[in-house]
């Protein structure tokens, strides 16, 4: 287009030259020595009396310059409109084809969870079914009542029989003796230590809600084991770990005053925290550098750092999170045992790798190898040197899907019932004084107690 309208004004401006020239223009017809005829014109200029022969081949020059650029212009131009046309639509056919095969992917990835989800549904619900039969069973069987030392000591006889009176009394006296017994205490101490393997988890019992977007998830601990009279068992510490540069640790005197939303001091680490990963433990926080595998301990009563180390292999800002993302690569945890690392690293081809720290120079001590991926859990956690992993972090019932002995080296599948109340579970943590978990779901804090077993054999 615009090339048509500047060839238009050119033959217009070319025109209109012509017409004003043949205005002053006179012509001549003569013949020459050959007897041939001959014709010229003069053309009057107002402005010269002569022409500069000189100035004819610069003038000329110019004019075939300035229709050169011209042409080259109008070429470009044309080009540049039948390009830039092509291009636009390319680009749009590549930003299409992205967008289709992002979403592609999603869809999929959306179609495995369902899959995934739907499997542990059927898997809940043929437990269901076989407690109910259970518990039908029971309901149905008779009570054996028996006149024998091992029959019902309250079996009906006359009020008057001394053998009653006997029983009775042999029964109140039992009762009262178990009562005030430890139920530790009832098995024999060489075979229990305290410890076991996890049977129910309860429901979750909240404790404060974040009142503002940066507590959207993070850390809430309570130490198991306080070192020192400055902090004890009571305190509560509490990290919002949503922000690029996380270095607030906030200190409570008690829960009162953590439910409250009364710090009695704001600590400012010497590192950023990476993720939700960190744990407190014998008198230091214990977390992530952020964008690191370095792991640091934090000294709480000296407020300074006391030791850090790589974790070797480990890896960290994205390469092996779990399921709900957050860069959770590394998972501190402490319990009986000790202090310990869940993580995984590209030899292990992102499953979950387990190994027990030192707690004063954070070296490995350990490491086992467990046979489920990191990225398909959506937490996990350490109880009597056992790893116990949670199905999902979204759905409201859920199941704590996976357990790992590190004295066995076994794992194996698990369902013990869990509850995300609301929704979005970004911590779970282990306090073994209290018998507690301690979790953030969705802005808020709550803690779940928890019921363990008899050790097994091979257990320690």
């Amino acid at each position: 287009m615009w090339s048509q309208v500047s060839l238009l004004c050119l033959s217009c401006f070319t025109l209109s030259t012509l017409s004003q020239t043949q205005d002053r223009a006179s012509l001549h017809r003569y013949k020459d020595h050959a007897g041939r005829c001959q014709y010229t014109f003069n053309v009057a200029s107002p402005e010269e009396s002569s022409c500069p022969e000189s100035n004819v081949k610069p003038e000329m020059d110019g004019v075939l310059s300035r229709l050169t650029l011209l042409e080259a212009l109008v070429s470009r131009l044309i080009a540049g409109e039948d390009g830039g046309a092509g291009t636009g639509v390319g680009a749009t056919e590549e930003g299409l084809q992205e967008a289709f095969t992002q979403v592609t992917g999603e869809r999929n990835q959306l179609q495995l969870d369902k899959e995934r989800l739907n499997r542990q549904v059927q898997e809940l619900q043929r437990r269901l079914e076989e407690l109910r039969a259970e518990a039908e069973s029971l309901r149905q069987r008779p009570c054996q009542q028996t006149g024998t030392a091992g029959g019902n000591p309250r079996e009906h006889r006359p009020a008057s029989d001394p053998a009653d009176n006997n029983m009775n009394g042999a029964y109140q006296e039992m009762k009262a003796e178990v009562t005030e017994v430890p139920a530790s205490h009832l098995i024999p101490e060489g075979n229990f230590t305290g410890c076991g393997e996890l049977l129910s988890v309860g429901d979750p019992e909240m404790h404060r809600k974040a009142d503002s977007i940066t507590g959207k998830y993070g850390v809430w601990l309570q130490d198991p084991e306080p070192q020192g009279d400055i902090y004890t068992n009571k305190t509560v510490w509490r990290i919002d770990a949503v922000g690029k540069d996380i270095r607030q640790l906030f200190a409570y005197e008690d829960m009162d005053q953590f439910s409250r939303g009364f710090p009695s001091k704001v600590m400012v680490l010497p590192e950023p925290v990476e993720s939700t990963g960190a744990t407190i433990y014998r008198g230091s926080l214990y977390y992530q550098r952020r964008r690191s595998r370095t792991l640091i301990r934090y000294d709480l009563a000296s407020e300074k750092l006391a030791s850090r180390s790589d974790l070797p292999h480990a890896g960290f800002h994205g390469q092996f999170p779990y399921s709900w993302g957050g860069y959770t690569d590394i998972d501190l945890a402490a319990d009986e045992q000790g202090l310990w690392a869940i993580y995984s690293t590209s030899k292990a081809k992102g499953a979950i790798v387990i190994s027990q720290l030192d707690p004063e120079s954070l070296e490995v001590k350990r490491s086992w190898e467990t046979n489920i991926r990191k990225n398909t859990v959506a937490n996990s956690f350490m109880i009597c040197g056992r790893l116990y992993t949670v199905a999902s972090y979204t759905a409201a019932n859920t199941t704590i899907n996976y357990m790992f002995d590190t004295a066995t080296g076994e794992g194996r599948a698990v369902a013990v019932p869990f509850k995300n109340k609301y929704r979005y579970n970004s911590m779970v943590d282990y306090n073994h004084a209290q018998r507690k978990l301690h979790a953030w779901d969705n802005f808020h804090m709550v803690t779940y107690g928890i019921r363990l077993g008899r050790a097994s054999q091979g257990s320690s």
